[in-house]
């Protein structure tokens, strides 16, 4: 039914402009044309991302957006932490860390935070 319409991750926040600075400036993802106030769009390759203002931002304890960025994971994470951020660290059953990276099998993942506190992911090999 829904697997040829295309999907928008969409995140709550509570100051649209740190969070239009942080997914613009810090992620370097492509804004859209405004199309009301209190909402940005951004394109990430072929995708886009939705954020808008909302008084539960940041209340989701779970991964709200990940990004597949294949064989350049370690690249990705020095040049975010170059613009500041800070990379979450967590302990799962079956899964090492290797500095920032969490492994498990085949799957390497690292986790980090917007300025409202959504859970943010980059995965690679």
């Amino acid at each position: 039914m829904l697997n040829a319409n295309d999907v928008v991750a969409t995140i709550a926040v509570k100051d649209i402009d740190a969070a239009r600075r942080f997914y613009e400036t810090v992620l370097g993802l492509t804004p859209e044309p405004a199309g009301e106030e209190g909402v940005c769009t951004f394109r990430s390759g072929a995708t886009t991302i939705l954020v808008y203002t909302s008084q539960f931002a940041g209340t989701n304890r779970a991964t709200a957006a990940t990004w597949n960025v294949a064989n350049d994971l370690e690249g990705v994470i020095r040049a975010l932490k170059s613009k500041g951020v800070t990379f979450e660290h967590y302990d799962m059953p079956g899964v090492t860390r290797n500095g920032d990276i969490h492994e498990t099998g085949n799957s390497r993942a690292a986790w980090f935070k917007d300025p409202d506190g959504n859970i943010l992911a980059v995965v690679g090999a």
